[in-house]
């Protein structure tokens, strides 16, 4: 544990100077490609940065900040674009560090209210809104929580689960295994949360920064769309829309119109999505891949994409039931997660090496524990 640790703080020391580099150089060498050209150093060495680990708490969420948060939002800084060259904030070194090397995002002073016939064009011709992993706040169906206040109480209600849900572990022998299954994706969701949750308040803390929230009760969602668009993990979603949707739908939209144009540019995100995956999951087992993520992401596109088209196609003429449409939207999602998604975690047996790590932060923080009462 304690080689691990070194290596961990050898890793975000090696970040925060490359990061100071990219600030720097923003000073220096306005947008474009000589600014791109002088950031890709940065980003190869981002994507070797997690080798340096062996942990899976560790090396999964370096891989996930650095390998692809932080990358994909230097390459978008490269043209002026994407969080780390927001207009509306005159980012110091210090915010400038935050934004790119945590999963947050400055809450944006809330637009003007559209006419209601603007509204619904952007509604319908607009699915990087409601779509692709984005965040729309028209679709009156679905209420944004108060990004200003946190919830403790819900935190603190996730916090204890969670540790119901490692706790249960200690039962593992006498639990079948497709209900453990059930429990490691809870525990998937409630770690990730509860952890995006503890950076942002960080941050709030430390930079007097108003936050967007990361998670919005995805076991609510009512649709693929609801679900990927406006419940889970919206720092991607953030990143995937001007680094991959928008650019697809630009590139199509002269061939088959805005409105169809959005069929591609959703494929292209989740194709994006999948493969970072894929680097995310050799980073953690240090496994080939066998592409069955790949095949996770790339099913969640295609039936999305139905989606799209029979919104289209009934135009409002028909809905089902909300709590019908969120039972079925759960169980494609669980199941499709048993299917494709869960076994690749255990493959490189994931949930073993979770509990050994568990049993050696117990133990190393008892240690310190130890030395200071003595």
């Amino acid at each position: 544990m304690e080689e691990e640790l070194s290596n961990l703080i050898k890793v975000w020391l090696t970040v925060f100077i490359s990061l100071c580099y990219c600030y720097t150089t923003s000073k220096i060498v306005s947008k474009g490609l000589q600014r791109l050209v002088l950031l890709l150093p940065i980003v190869c060495l981002f994507l070797y940065l997690p080798l340096n680990l062996s942990s899976v708490t560790f090396t999964g969420l370096t891989a996930f900040f650095i390998a692809w948060l932080a990358n994909f939002k230097l390459l978008l800084f490269a043209f002026d674009k994407g969080p780390l060259a927001s207009s509306d904030h005159h980012h110091s070194l210090g915010i400038f560090v935050a934004l790119a090397c945590l999963p947050i995002k400055i809450q944006q002073n809330k637009p003007p209210l559209k006419k209601p016939e603007e509204s619904e064009y952007r509604e319908c011709q607009t699915p990087s809104k409601s779509y692709v992993n984005g965040h729309n706040k028209e679709n009156p169906s679905v209420k944004t929580p108060d990004k200003g206040r946190v919830s403790l109480l819900n935190y603190a209600i996730k916090a204890v689960l969670l540790a119901l849900v490692i706790k249960v572990y200690d039962y593992i022998d006498y639990i079948h295994p497709k209900v453990m299954w059930i429990l490691y994706c809870f525990h998937i969701y409630f770690f990730l949360e509860l952890v995006l949750a503890v950076m942002a308040a960080l941050a709030r803390v430390l930079l007097g920064l108003e936050l967007e929230p990361q998670f919005n009760e995805p076991l609510l969602s009512s649709s693929l769309q609801d679900f990927w668009g406006k419940r889970w993990n919206l720092m991607v979603t953030n990143i995937l829309r001007p680094s991959v949707y928008e650019p697809t739908l630009n590139l199509f939209k002269n061939f088959l119109g805005r409105e169809w144009a959005s069929i591609p540019a959703v494929m292209a995100t989740f194709m994006v999505s999948a493969l970072m995956h894929e680097l995310v999951f050799y980073y953690l087992g240090r496994l080939m891949p066998n592409w069955k993520i790949t095949a996770f992401f790339v099913l969640h596109g295609l039936c999305l994409t139905v989606e799209i088209v029979l919104k289209k196609a009934v135009a409002g003429r028909f809905q089902l039931p909300r709590l019908i449409s969120r039972a079925l939207t759960v169980v494609f999602v669980f199941s499709t997660c048993f299917w494709l998604f869960l076994p690749q975690l255990l493959r490189f047996h994931a949930n073993v090496k979770m509990f050994e790590e568990c049993a050696a932060v117990s133990a190393f923080l008892r240690n310190i524990i130890q030395s200071f009462t003595h």
